[in-house]
C-alpha cells in the first residue's frame, strides 16, 4: 500500500478497483474554520497517520517538546506508560537532555483498560497489564510521561508499582491538557462528574494518585505543537503564490478541553 492523499472535510470519495473519484465536497459555511478534533493528535490516532499533512507521530514529539519547557522537573530519567505516549516521552527526554528509559513492558494479551465497564475492572486491567523492568529505576527519580488522564484511575496503580519496586521518586507530566467537557461528536467521552478534572481531588491530584508532582500540557501549547507546521508550510505556500495569508484559516476542536463547542449546541 502506498499514501495517496487525505480525505477533505466534507468530501465524498468513491474508491474501486480502477481509480479513486470525487462524488462531491459538502462546502463549509463562509469564514468558517475547519474543526477537527484535536483529540485525534493526542490519543485516538495511529501514530503514523497523517492528518493536516503532517505525521501524528511528529505532532506528539513536540507536544512532548512544550511540555518540557513549561514543566520541566529535577530527574534521573524520563519514561512512559507503553505505547501512546511514547513519542511525546521522547521529545520530552530530548529537549530536557535527560535519558530516555524503559520501565514497564507491555503484556500484549490484555485489552485496553479504560473502556472497562467499572473502576474495579480499570485497575485490575491495569495490575494485569504491566510487567516491571526495576533494574532500570531502582533507587532514581522517574518522571512518566502519559498522554492523557481521564479518569484518574489507571495511573495510580502504575505509580504505586513503580514505588514499590524501588523508585525513589515518581513524576507525571501530561502530554495534553485537562479534559473537562463531553464531547457530543461522536467520541465517548465520560460524563463531566466522571473526569477527574471537574472533581474535588483534582486541586490536590499528586496526592490522590500517589504521585511526587503532576503537570499538564497547556491548551496554548498543545495547540501551538499541532499547528507549527502546518502554518510553517501554509506561509511557504503563500510566498511561493501570493502574499494573501490564509494561516487563520486553521481551526481544531478543542472543546473537551475548553468547553468551547464549533457548532451551536441544541437540545
Amino acid at each position: 500500500s502506498r499514501y495517496y492523499r487525505e480525505v477533505l472535510p466534507g468530501e465524498i470519495v468513491k474508491i474501486s478497483r480502477y481509480d479513486v473519484q470525487t462524488l462531491d465536497v459538502v462546502p463549509r459555511p463562509e469564514g468558517d474554520p475547519s474543526a477537527f478534533c484535536i483529540f485525534e493528535y493526542v490519543y485516538f490516532a495511529r501514530p503514523d497517520s497523517i492528518f493536516e499533512g503532517q505525521m501524528v507521530y511528529s505532532v506528539r514529539r513536540r507536544c512532548g517538546q512544550q511540555l518540557a519547557i513549561e514543566a520541566p522537573v529535577e530527574a534521573d530519567l524520563v519514561s512512559t506508560v507503553p505505547e501512546s505516549a511514547t513519542p511525546a516521552a521522547l521529545g520530552y527526554a530530548q529537549k530536557c537532555g535527560l535519558p530516555y528509559v524503559e520501565v514497564l513492558c507491555k503484556n500484549r494479551y490484555v485489552g485496553r483498560t479504560f473502556i472497562q465497564p467499572n473502576m474495579r475492572l480499570r485497575q485490575l486491567g491495569v495490575a494485569k497489564k504491566f510487567g516491571v523492568l526495576s533494574d532500570n529505576f531502582k533507587g532514581k527519580r522517574v518522571v512518566i510521561i502519559d498522554d492523557s488522564i481521564v479518569r484518574g484511575n489507571t495511573i495510580s496503580p502504575i505509580i504505586k508499582l513503580l514505588r514499590e519496586s524501588g523508585a525513589k521518586e515518581v513524576h507525571i507530566r501530561v502530554a495534553s491538557p485537562p479534559i473537562r467537557f463531553p464531547c457530543y461528536m461522536g467520541i465517548n467521552i465520560p460524563t463531566k462528574e466522571e473526569l477527574i478534572a471537574n472533581r474535588p481531588e483534582f486541586h490536590d491530584l499528586a496526592n490522590y494518585i500517589g504521585a511526587d508532582s503532576v503537570v499538564y500540557l497547556s491548551v496554548e501549547g498543545l495547540v501551538s505543537s499541532v499547528q507549527e507546521s502546518i502554518k510553517a508550510r501554509q506561509e511557504n505556500e503563500n510566498s511561493l503564490k501570493t502574499q494573501k495569508s490564509c494561516v487563520g484559516k486553521i481551526g481544531h476542536c478543542t472543546a473537551c478541553l475548553t468547553g468551547e463547542y464549533p457548532v451551536e449546541l441544541e437540545w
